[in-house]
């Protein structure tokens, strides 16, 4: 047991926290020591491939170039999709969410599952946007670690992006055509 003093910074600083959860969520369940765990996270992620990139001598190049850009945006919207809404990676989130139905060609609507930290993963896994942050980070650093090996699958990823908005293209076209 710590000291008087321990105890009431700790138990000040729990009711800081307690009150801000409170004040914020506005009557709402809102995970906010899940969403600090995944910012600890995702930091220690990042700094963990900086650090690769440190220790593989390479050199940072002086800016990103624009093809490298439009190839990261494009490949790491296709990935970061595939993970969070494709029918085909649902086994990955099942343990996290809950099959909701269909949402839109070959996408699923899932919800995170309450309770025990897993609210936070389910809702991280689910939601594209939040999956393309860490899919930007790691295509980053794979270009710096693997370049030629990166590039060929951001390729691959961008490719079938492509596909997929013809896919959808005439889809669309034919049900225009068709009534």
């Amino acid at each position: 047991m710590g000291t008087a003093a321990e105890n009431g910074l700790a138990g000040r600083l729990h009711g800081f926290l307690r009150g801000t959860k409170h004040a914020y969520s506005a009557g709402h369940e809102r995970p906010l020591g899940g969403y600090l765990t995944a910012m600890a996270g995702f930091g220690a992620y990042t700094a963990a491939w900086a650090t690769a990139v440190r220790l593989s001598g390479r050199r940072l190049p002086e800016r990103p170039e624009p093809a490298d850009l439009a190839l990261t945006a494009v490949a790491a919207f296709r990935l970061s999709r595939l993970l969070s809404k494709a029918a085909v990676t649902s086994p990955l989130r099942a343990p996290f969410t809950r099959y909701v139905g269909p949402q839109g060609p070959a996408e699923l609507h899932e919800e995170a599952r309450t309770g025990n930290g897993g609210d936070t993963v389910g809702e991280l896994m689910t939601c594209p946007f939040c999956t393309g942050v860490w899919m930007v980070s790691t295509l980053t650093a794979g270009q710096l670690l693997w370049p030629r090996a990166t590039r060929t699958a951001m390729g691959a990823l961008t490719a079938l992006a492509g596909a997929d908005a013809l896919q959808l293209t005439y889809a669309a076209l034919v049900d225009r055509t068709t009534g």
